[in-house]
């Protein structure tokens, strides 16, 4: 399992996680902050997890590029 967590109200809008992961992440037209799809927030922490592994790489490469680094990817 993939457990993918996003701290949204740190992102500055750059896309990169977009470009890099478009299943998982969309620009919100409200704020231009990132959306992590289908997630569940917590006291600020969005958390995705999917069964997936396909996500670990994809989402790993998002983590990299974010210069807020705000981006986390687990593997269970």
């Amino acid at each position: 399992m993939v457990v993918v967590t996003l701290q949204r109200n740190k992102c500055i809008g750059c896309n990169y996680c977009v470009e890099l992961a478009p299943t998982y992440f969309r620009m919100s037209k409200k704020d231009g902050k990132t959306v992590l799809l289908h997630a569940e927030e917590k006291r600020g922490f969005h958390t995705l997890k999917v069964t997936d592994n396909e996500a670990l790489e994809s989402c790993e490469q998002a983590a990299k590029a974010c210069p807020v680094k705000i981006i986390s990817v687990k593997l269970l």
